[in-house]
């Protein structure tokens, strides 16, 4: 998740302070409570029937419900930004994401804000930024709002904020409509509340029941659930809606089209007469207003429209990549795409640093550009990247906001954006006066449906690419080195080397010549870069089991080393046992082994000066990816 003003006004009546043990507004205390009976025939719902006194009968002073109480922020008033009566409508351009308030303006506790800053998280997504003011006066929500734009974050700060870890009872509940997200949503909110003490309980169908009871009978102070398993507890009595204040119907549309209607009514008939209720969907089509109009009194409605745009002068693409090896993936594509000044987003504070230490250590020229940098420290990282002393600008959304550099080549989305605008925000830094740019970004596992949701929102296909090979790479450094010649060709700048040239030629060809001095310049550049296969680009990263180290062998397959020999060589000639010998990897061109940390030297000294296959190999010990 990339997570991204005063109360109404209140005709000058005076606030209601925050009262955990005085009791509890009744909306209509002389309305009976219907019973939870599976076996009576299901309430038809009439839209045209006149709504009960607590919907219908006049707002209190200050235009805010006495039913809904948000929970205070520890230490403190809970002070929130306005909030309109009138509907929203975020409709934002990328460089208009800069006027959204920061998480530290929405009124969010201290421990909240807390859980975010150790996430990384800078500002809110415009879906966030409009829905927790909202929902933080206990009013009701209607959200519409893409999948993938961080509403899981709009409606879990405000059940965070406004439930109280001292009660020992479900106080929220959210419905998901796969097994999938509730798991998602749940580990997300669990994240965000984990300073509160707030427990949270994911419930959903293919999960044995029995594991489900004793989380619930443990103490859930929020659940996240499918309907189906929601009702199934339900009726086992093994979960209470009786203290339940807020209720998130998120992606309703797609619960509804999965055919959960008659689950989501019984269980919305089941709540407290005195909640607050939140429904969010991509679309608003006719059964969700209907369910809006039966269940939400008076809501709010937040609207968030991505709109559909692109950029026709860049060019766009992505890599699969195997979960955990972007950095490796990232390391490839430079060197294929060999680009002029480059901007590489990531999503959090962390990753732009971790990432950037990496690429130096790799050989790049790179700088990290994020939200705790001074001013000072931002001035010169941005002047190193105009002036072109370093290639790459590691950068959060935060921070590339207000970029203008026309010579940007290629934008690299390390991380996905969490949502569209987040994503022609970034790609808008390239491509622009007139020129053509690249915008690049890497997928991995589950992270394809997120592209499928941008590519559908910009109404274009963003082009599959392959993960280029070490021969890509090195077919590509010639064709790069053969440009460079030319063009030094065409400069004439080599008359001081003629002489040498002539001199040589009464012995050798000057074809010779000229090769063997392609060779020491191709030498000198690509020395320290070992052309490796695929496979071994994917093994160079690992890391020994504890009390191992991982050597390298500079032989491989192609020599015909076996594990076997590998074995013989460092027991004959290090003196140690077969057994201790750990994990032995045999790829094309090298090859690893794991070894007893405290033997290291040793062996590496002894298969250094011993022969395997009628060869002596290249040995030292690997370092594993971003340690070298």
């Amino acid at each position: 998740m990339p997570k991204r003003p005063n109360d109404r006004p209140n005709d000058g009546a005076p606030k209601r302070p925050f009262n955990p043990d005085g009791p509890k507004p009744q909306g209509n205390p002389g309305a009976p409570k219907p019973k939870f009976n599976f076996g009576a025939p299901k309430p038809k719902f009439n839209p045209g029937a006149p709504k009960p006194p607590f919907a219908s009968g006049p707002r209190p002073p200050g235009g805010k419900s006495s039913r809904h109480k948000p929970y205070p922020a520890k230490g403190g008033k809970l002070k929130l930004p306005h909030v309109p009566d009138v509907d929203v409508l975020a409709e934002q351009e990328p460089e208009e994401l800069a006027e959204l308030p920061m998480f530290t303006e929405l009124g969010l506790s201290d421990q909240i804000i807390r859980a975010i800053t150790d996430l990384g998280f800078e500002a809110p997504t415009p879906i966030q930024a409009r829905a927790i003011p909202v929902l933080l006066t206990g009013r009701d929500m209607i959200g519409q709002a893409q999948t993938g734009t961080g509403k899981t974050a709009a409606f879990a700060l405000p059940i965070i904020q406004s439930s109280d870890p001292s009660l020992n009872e479900v106080q929220a509940i959210v419905l998901e409509p796969t097994r999938e997200l509730a798991i998602q949503v749940a580990g997300g909110i669990h994240d965000l509340g984990k300073h509160t003490g707030l427990h949270v309980v994911p419930v959903y169908g293919g999960q044995p029941l029995d594991r489900q009871f004793r989380a619930l009978r443990a103490g859930a102070h929020i659940v996240v659930g499918t309907p189906g398993r929601v009702l199934d507890h339900l009726r086992r009595g093994t979960l209470s809606l009786a203290s339940v204040k807020m209720c998130i119907l998120d992606e309703a549309d797609e619960m509804l089209a999965l055919g959960f209607l008659e689950e989501v009514e019984t269980i919305l008939a089941e709540l407290p007469t005195e909640r607050q209720m939140a429904f969010f969907s991509a679309t608003m089509a006719p059964r969700v207003l209907d369910l809006t109009k039966r269940f939400l009194k008076d809501p709010a409605r937040v609207s968030i429209e991505s709109k559909r745009r692109t950029l026709d002068t860049t060019r766009q693409s992505y890599y699969d990549v195997q979960p955990g090896k972007k950095m490796e993936a990232l390391a490839r594509i430079l060197d294929m795409e060999t680009p002029g000044p480059t901007i590489v987003f990531c999503r959090t504070r962390l990753e732009t640093t971790d990432l950037a230490d990496n690429l130096r250590l790799r050989g790049y020229v790179a700088d990290a550009l994020n939200g705790e940098m001074s001013q000072q420290e931002r001035d010169r990282v941005m002047r190193r990247f105009r002036e072109g002393q370093s290639d790459l600008l590691i950068a959060t959304d935060v921070a590339a906001r207000g970029l203008d550099i026309d010579t940007v080549t290629h934008v690299i989305n390390f991380a996905i954006p969490w949502d569209v605008e987040q994503y022609i925000h970034r790609i808008g830094r390239t491509g622009r006066a007139g020129r053509e740019g690249d915008a690049i970004t890497l997928v991995e596992g589950r992270e394809r449906r997120q592209l499928q949701i941008i590519e559908r929102m910009i109404g274009a296909t963003i082009k599959p690419v392959r993960l280029p090979t070490a021969a890509d790479i090195a077919a590509r450094r010639r064709d790069v080195f053969k440009d460079t010649l030319r063009l030094a060709l065409e400069a004439g700048e080599f008359d001081g080397h003629l002489d040498t040239v002539e001199a040589l030629s009464d012995l050798y060809n000057p074809t010779q010549i000229a090769a063997a001095a392609l060779h020491m310049l191709w030498q000198e550049r690509h020395n320290a870069q070992t052309e490796m296969s695929s496979e071994e680009l994917a093994a160079d990263g690992e890391r020994p089991e504890s009390g191992m180290v991982r050597l390298f062998v500079g032989m491989g397959r192609q020599d015909g080393l076996r594990p076997g020999d590998l074995v013989g060589a460092i027991s004959n000639e290090a003196g140690i046992s077969g057994r201790s010998i750990g994990t032995i990897e045999i790829l094309d061109k090298c090859a690893f082994v794991e070894i007893p940390s405290d033997e290291a030297r040793n062996v590496v000294n002894a298969l250094r000066n011993t022969q395997i296959r009628g060869k002596k190999p290249k040995v030292e010990v690997a370092h594993p990816a971003g340690a070298r």
